[in-house]
């Protein structure tokens, strides 16, 4: 065998080597942005251009989330949260509408005390979800429902589906399971 069929080889089996590492390094890497984004992921490969496009979305988003500064609240802020929540449920019988924007108001609160950014709601369901996946729907949910209530009036039924929704991330947001220890920054769930 000539010396240039021998380099011949060598370069393909470099190339094919090469070709498989990088197939299984994408398919570990959508294997942990499947477990860690739950059905968010689904979402985000059905929602986008492409199934690569949508996994580097979901990475920026954990870029992001990794520079934030999450923190948990303390014993004195959670029950203060929890009173309010419990304010905001008790005006639900007699204003059911108020009741939601409330909810929606004191949900942003809390994310803005635990840390997260409250650009808007594009941006903190986008922040939300690297860490409360399993939540994050129930936020659309109630947030979808809110905007509708806003530009039409929504049924009393829908509303307290909203309300639902809204304890559900409330809940979840209020809990410190997903706080990450003192000075690690790149926690994962």
């Amino acid at each position: 065998m000539s010396t240039s069929v021998v380099v011949l080889i060598v370069v393909v089996a470099i190339v094919v080597i090469l070709g498989i590492a990088l197939l299984a390094r994408a398919q570990v890497r959508r294997r942990r942005l499947q477990e860690r984004f739950g059905p968010e992921y689904e979402r985000a490969v059905e929602g986008g251009k492409s199934k690569r496009a949508a996994e580097r979305d979901l990475a920026e988003r954990e870029k992001r989330h990794s520079e934030l500064d999450i923190r948990p609240l303390p014993e004195t802020a959670r029950q203060r949260y929890r009173q309010q929540w419990s304010l905001v449920q008790q005006q639900f019988v007699d204003r059911p509408g108020g009741a939601i924007l409330e909810a929606d108001r004191l949900l942003t609160s809390l994310m803005a005390e635990r840390g997260y950014p409250t650009e808007g709601y594009e941006q903190q369901h986008r922040d939300l979800s690297v860490e409360h996946a399993d939540t994050i729907e129930h936020y659309r949910r109630a947030h979808d429902i809110t905007q509708g209530h806003q530009q039409t009036e929504a049924s009393t039924e829908d509303l307290r589906k909203a309300m639902v929704h809204y304890r559900q991330v409330f809940e979840d947001l209020l809990g410190d399971a997903d706080v990450r220890p003192e000075g690690d920054r790149h926690h994962a769930r």
